[in-house]
């Protein structure tokens, strides 16, 4: 691991699979409006396949979205009707209920990745933190309230404020100038290769990949380490 390092004046964290648990808070969502519209009962369908489905189909529409192809609102309610769908369910009515549905519950779940709290109240302490996500605007800021993070965090940028997706470096120089940071002052702690440690790098930020499920490297990170509580040697 790389010596203490500090250089830096401001520090920008992902929120979604870095400090919020997105697969697991996703998931009790998703089963709690499963049950609530009695999916399983008129449709005949499990769970836990619905699940699997649509954690894939809503990865690959994701992904369409961080590239301009489909816009927020398709994306918003295709994933629940394209998992309908694929299981026979012909009723866009309720793709539309499940779609409201998910932007109210899925923000209220609370689950945080281990140590988040504990670190973020010692960098705190010592640096500006700030927010770089992807996610919904409207969803990301009931999140951070309600796992009570919004403390943290001096500004929190989201991709639709920029018009564009991480790892396009229009988000993270957009970030830095409201929080009137330099780029050789700043660091981006992320879980994705992708969207944070390249986006990062060619925005001229250090990163720190966190990397919770020991993935192959594709970039060398600046810092690489496996769980949040190890940026307090670093940092």
């Amino acid at each position: 691991m790389n010596a203490p390092n500090n250089k830096y004046k401001h520090l920008f964290f992902d929120l979604d699979r870095t400090l919020w648990d997105f697969e697991t808070n996703s998931v009790m969502a998703l089963e709690e409006i499963f049950y609530k519209r009695n999916i399983g009962v008129l449709y005949q369908v499990d769970f836990h396949d619905f699940h699997e489905f649509y954690k894939s189909y809503n990865a690959h529409l994701w992904d369409l979205y961080k590239h301009g192809v489909i816009d927020k609102e398709h994306l918003r309610v295709e994933r629940f009707r394209g998992s309908l769908n694929h299981f026979d369910i012909d009723n866009e009515d309720l793709a539309h209920k499940i779609a409201d549905d998910y932007v109210v519950v899925s923000p209220r779940k609370t689950q945080l990745f281990p140590h988040t709290i504990e670190v973020l109240e010692y960098l705190h302490q010592r640096y500006p933190m700030h927010i770089i996500t992807n996610g919904f605007t409207e969803v990301q800021f009931v999140k951070l309230t309600n796992c009570g993070l919004d403390g943290f965090f001096k500004e929190v940028i989201t991709s639709e404020m920029v018009g564009v997706q991480k790892p396009n470096k229009a988000v993270f120089e957009f970030a830095m100038q409201k929080a009137g940071a330099l780029a050789e002052e700043s660091i981006m702690i992320g879980d994705d290769q992708v969207s944070d440690v390249q986006g990062a790098r060619e925005a001229g930020m250090d990163q720190a990949f966190v990397n919770y499920y020991k993935e192959d490297l594709i970039f060398e990170p600046t810092f690489h380490i496996f769980q949040l509580r190890e940026l307090k040697n670093l940092l």
